[in-house]
């Protein structure tokens, strides 16, 4: 497994674990981050034997967000050309994004594991995985506000379709703190266990539940939920209608099928 700067990537069995690996710093997301996570999810994505990935912190935090040492870089590398300027701060802007597009793109399902602070960009990227899990004491707040800027990676146009306009605009606006529970009501998490071990234990059990299905058919499920989110109701149907076209034909049908007969797990190729 490549060796990454600031991220720790385990393969456990179907299940890729990836942490967030710059504890002494609240797992800040430096320089390194950004363009490590699109090399890691490329890599998940491309790996037939990965078919679940799951996203935690080590430490004692998620994610403190982006590393202000790094806006502060940003900053300093600017000229007296406003156009100039403006060019370079978009393109970074483009080039972060696509840290947590390649989340959201993925062919995988992506599980986040939260425990501690989740500020910030780190709103960003469990607004682009599929499914949310937290410990009770986990704090989440988008932070941006407070730094006098918008959200710019994700956050404000993921989350409305997570938790609904009217809650995601109060927490956007005022940039306050909420906790696990509050999350779990909002439904921006599904689940809250006591403490970051029961989290990590419990997000692994599902991991692989959702590992030993077809991947195929959770290939073509999250497709068509990504898809669903983007496009109409009938742009929706057609696609799948003409996607299944194609999937139901596969051997994971027969197998599926063999198993609910017998009553025995199925076993099916990567």
């Amino acid at each position: 497994m490549h060796e990454y700067q600031s991220l720790k990537v385990e393969q456990q069995g179907a299940i890729a674990h990836i942490l967030i690996n710059r504890p002494a710093k609240a797992n800040a997301m430096d320089e390194a981050f950004w363009t490590e996570m699109v090399e890691v999810f490329d890599w998940v994505d491309q790996t037939d034997s990965v078919r679940v990935a799951v996203i935690s912190g080590v430490g004692e935090h998620f994610s403190a967000g982006i590393d202000l040492a790094m806006l502060a870089q940003a900053a300093g590398s600017l000229t007296q050309d406003i156009g100039r300027n403006a060019e370079r701060i978009r393109r970074n802007i483009l080039r972060l994004q696509a840290a947590f597009n390649a989340v959201d793109d993925c062919r995988k399902p992506v599980i986040a594991a939260i425990h501690g602070y989740c500020i910030g960009g780190a709103i960003d990227l469990i607004s682009a995985c599929d499914m949310r899990y937290a410990t009770a004491d986990a704090h989440f707040s988008i932070k941006e506000i407070d730094m006098g800027m918008a959200a710019d990676v994700g956050t404000l146009q993921r989350l409305p379709h997570l938790i609904g306009d009217g809650m995601m605009q109060e927490l956007a606006y005022t940039g306050r703190a909420m906790h696990g529970d509050e999350a779990r009501q909002l439904g921006l998490v599904n689940k809250v266990y006591a403490d970051h071990a029961e989290l990590i234990e419990g997000v692994m059990t599902l991991a692989g539940e959702i590992a030993a299905k077809s991947p195929l058919a959770i290939r073509g499920t999250k497709e068509m939920i990504r898809y669903s989110r983007d496009h109409s109701v009938a742009e929706g149907l057609n696609y799948i209608a003409t996607w299944n076209a194609a999937m139901l034909q596969s051997e994971d049908l027969k197998l599926a099928m063999a198993a609910h007969m017998s009553k025995k797990p199925a076993e099916f190729a990567d």
